[in-house]
């Protein structure tokens, strides 16, 4: 592993935006890598959990016997992001979902599934982004939601990154922060913005795990 420099970040490849992820890191600054395995999870400094379905990625951890490790190496600090699924996958609690779905408490949030409505009511805006559009002249993100959920509450461990600016979901908190684990509800590997996951690699360097 090489942290300090191109750290090897691993993309969670059981379903979702697998493809675009492994981009946006390597244009980021990362040495990709796809996990499907525990050595494969072994192996890397971070790992990115992209979007799908929460309750069939949750059966597929099982089933590849990736759940327990990688719950392991949440808690022993590995840096972690997620998007939209990947976002309830990392939560402590989730509204909306089946009795029979795993998550891996990484983040100290409650989350509601499909918060903003089912695929027709996708929809696209600008928003800010605490650590990324701070500065003076830096444009606003532009932030897609495909089926998305939102952050209900949080605990004083968790900053909050950016919320909805205008319209029937104001002020819904989408993107947050605890320690090593950051989560949007939004998918900034669509849109060509590296950001987000520049933001992310600089976390992982920053890690020290």
């Amino acid at each position: 592993m090489n942290a300090a420099h191109n750290p090897r970040i691993g993309v969670l490849a059981l379903q979702g935006d697998v493809r675009e992820h492994l981009a946006a890191l390597a244009d980021a600054g990362a040495e990709p890598a796809t996990v499907r395995r525990p050595s494969e999870l072994a192996d890397v400094d971070g790992l990115v959990i992209p979007g799908g379905e929460s309750t069939t990625m949750s059966n597929l951890l099982g089933v590849l016997d990736l759940y327990d490790p990688l719950r392991e190496r949440l808690a022993a600090g590995m840096p972690a992001y997620g998007s939209c699924a990947g976002m309830i996958m990392l939560a402590t609690t989730i509204l909306d979902t089946r009795p029979d779905a795993r998550h891996l408490d990484a983040l100290d949030i409650t989350v509601r599934r499909n918060a903003f409505g089912r695929q027709v009511e996708s929809f696209e805006t600008d928003l800010q982004f605490r650590g990324v559009t701070d500065r003076a002249g830096d444009p606003p993100m532009r932030a897609v939601f495909i089926r998305a959920p939102w952050v209900e509450s949080i605990t004083p461990d968790v900053q909050v990154l950016a919320r909805v600016p205008e319209g029937p979901a104001k002020d819904r908190i989408v993107a947050v922060r605890q320690n090593n684990v950051l989560a949007t509800s939004f998918h900034p590997e669509v849109t060509g913005d590296r950001r987000v996951h520049r933001y992310f690699v600089e976390m992982v360097r920053e890690s020290g795990v």
